[in-house]
């Protein structure tokens, strides 16, 4: 065992300063996130919101977010990692106060893409700053209680969002950021050290453009096809535009000195699986509170509080598997983590997927919510982990926004998925119904219908979990 100098306790103890305070940004975005998910059936009500409308106040944060994180990690790299970081907190904080004034339903989700771009400048460059802190052989360790952190969140979130729609109004979901925001923003100025600014590269403007016009494509065929079917106008153009788009995001990449996508940097099996499995994991796991809080709220009838209750046990997972695995890694590998963890995130939607109907027995569907959640942490520990190492260090903020964009772009595409399978078993004038959460008060054929669309909402995102192992398993190290 290899004596620790008093050099190393220093860095390790400004390590764990460090990861408290980027711990500090993943709870604030992602209780953000779930409050919202619970609450949406409120908020949803109150503006009298239709389909369309009630979809994109999730989409426009996950749209937005998704396509300027590689921007903000290559701004970083130029005007610094730390002044970035805390710019992302303010502006967070600030929309997170208009959000709650909103007049009308669509400067609320205004005001949820400028909180977006808060967000995307904490989430591109928390992990790189724990990255840089941590020593190579403690990475997991801090890896496993940054992510556990997120559970936390996820914890706090589906309850609290759901008692704070019942009680205080759906603004405090959003003036509940405030506070905390500002908390964030002093400690971080006051813990976080500078970081060495990287060379200078041009900022590839035209591929933002490009990615955010594709992703906003995609998301529109998704949303109409949920409300419209595929023979839309609306769907057959944004769906071609999509087509199109792609392959100009692949060219500006390759002409670009400093692309949004820089597919070179992802050209060996490892990164390259590693990131794909990474995709379908977030794209099965990411929908899942979502979807369940409305199996509960427009299915069983129950209200946002007792909703938000019962999908605890995903949190709870990834609270519990998070910092275990960080434990572990000092002796398993990341490798051997991440399949397992795709693995059970795999049997915990299977379970789901067997079990949705309104007479199945609690502890069921509780037990399934808890296997994915405990997948979910041990994957996102064990694939973060092996991916940061492999990163040469004068790549790590653009390719860790690479990698975080990735994933996010899963996250996008599984709500807009997951809720147009969920919602095409049910006529156009129901639809509302299920998104305000009142389905289960017209009646029990409404309510049967909405079943079919659960089983398949289900079985889909099963059977990209199933794809996530198979990529997982296919990760390895060539060197091995």
């Amino acid at each position: 065992m290899a004596a620790v100098t008093p050099q190393d306790d220093t860095r390790l103890r400004y390590a764990w300063r460090v990861c408290a305070v980027t711990s500090l940004g993943i709870v604030l975005i992602g209780v953000a996130g779930s409050t919202l998910n619970v609450a949406l059936p409120t908020v949803v009500r109150h503006f009298g919101a239709d389909a369309l409308e009630s979809t994109w106040i999730l989409l426009a944060f996950l749209l937005v977010n998704t396509a300027s994180l590689v921007f903000f990690g290559r701004v970083a790299d130029l005007l610094g990692r730390r002044e970035v970081y805390l710019t992302g907190f303010a502006l967070f904080t600030l929309a997170s106060l208009l959000a709650g004034l909103s007049p009308d339903v669509w400067f609320l989700i205004g005001t949820r893409a400028l909180q977006a771009i808060g967000a995307a400048m904490i989430l591109a460059n928390g992990t790189v700053i724990i990255t840089d802190a941590f020593p190579p052989d403690r990475l997991s360790q801090g890896m496993g209680v940054y992510i556990g952190t997120l559970s936390v969140a996820q914890l706090a979130g589906p309850t609290l969002g759901g008692l704070i729609a019942e009680t205080a109004g759906w603004q405090w979901i959003f003036w509940l950021n405030v506070p905390a925001g500002l908390i964030a923003l002093g400690v971080g100025a006051g813990l976080l050290r500078k970081m060495p600014r990287r060379p200078k590269a041009p900022v590839d403007a035209l591929g933002n453009v490009l990615v955010f016009a594709a992703l906003s494509a995609l998301l529109l065929a998704l949303s109409e096809a949920g409300s419209s079917g595929v023979s839309s106008p609306v769907f057959l153009i944004g769906a071609g535009l999509f087509v199109l788009l792609v392959p100009l995001v692949v060219w500006t990449g390759r002409r670009s000195p400093s692309p949004v996508l820089d597919l070179r940097l992802f050209g060996g099996r490892l990164l390259a699986c590693a990131n794909l499995a990474s995709f379908c994991n977030a794209l099965a796991r990411s929908a899942l509170i979502l979807v369940v809080a409305l199996y509960f709220q427009a299915a069983k009838g129950l209200d946002a509080f007792a909703a938000g209750l019962s999908v605890l046990p995903v949190p709870v997972g990834i609270g519990l598997a998070s910092p275990v695995v960080g434990m572990l890694g000092r002796r398993v590998s990341p490798y051997a983590l991440s399949i397992v963890g795709a693995a059970m995130s795999a049997a915990g939607l299977g379970v789901l997927a067997l079990a949705a109907d309104p007479a199945t027995p609690y502890w069921v569907i509780g037990g399934g919510l808890f296997v994915a959640g405990c997948g979910s942490g041990t994957f996102l520990t064990g694939n973060t982990t092996q991916v940061m190492r492999a990163l040469p260090a004068d790549s790590l903020g653009v390719v860790n926004g690479f990698r975080v964009m990735v994933m996010n772009v899963g996250i996008v595409i599984s709500v807009g998925l997951s809720l147009s399978v969920l919602t095409a078993s049910v006529g156009p004038a129901l639809r509302a119904q299920v998104y305000a959460g009142t389905l289960s008060t017209l009646s029990p054929v409404a309510v049967g219908q909405l079943m079919e669309g659960f089983q398949r909402a289900y079985g889909v995102l099963f059977a990209v979990a199933l794809t996530g192992t198979a990529l997982a398993a296919l990760a390895r190290s060539p060197h091995r």
